[in-house]
């Protein structure tokens, strides 16, 4: 494992996606494909930025299913705090 993971730090980036994925639920059929776009560049920036696949080897292959991808965060959250 690469250095001390910012947990605070992900907290935060993690509420923000929380809060883009219940506004796309709440768009219902609307034209959702900004805020979706969105949150995959927000998944994958996460993933990067805070080398999430040293700690959670499939977040990768489930980075697609945005509440899995949530789940993921928050275990991993825990087992660093």
């Amino acid at each position: 494992m690469t250095g001390k993971l910012n947990v605070q730090k992900l907290k935060e980036t993690l509420k923000y996606i929380e809060s883009k994925h219940k506004e796309l639920k709440r768009q219902g059929q609307n034209d959702t494909r900004s805020l979706e776009s969105m949150l995959k560049y927000l998944k994958k920036d996460m993933i990067e930025q805070y080398n999430l696949s040293d700690h959670h080897v499939s977040i990768k292959q489930e980075m697609k299913d945005t509440e899995t991808f949530i789940e993921n965060v928050k275990t991993i959250i825990e087992i660093n705090s």
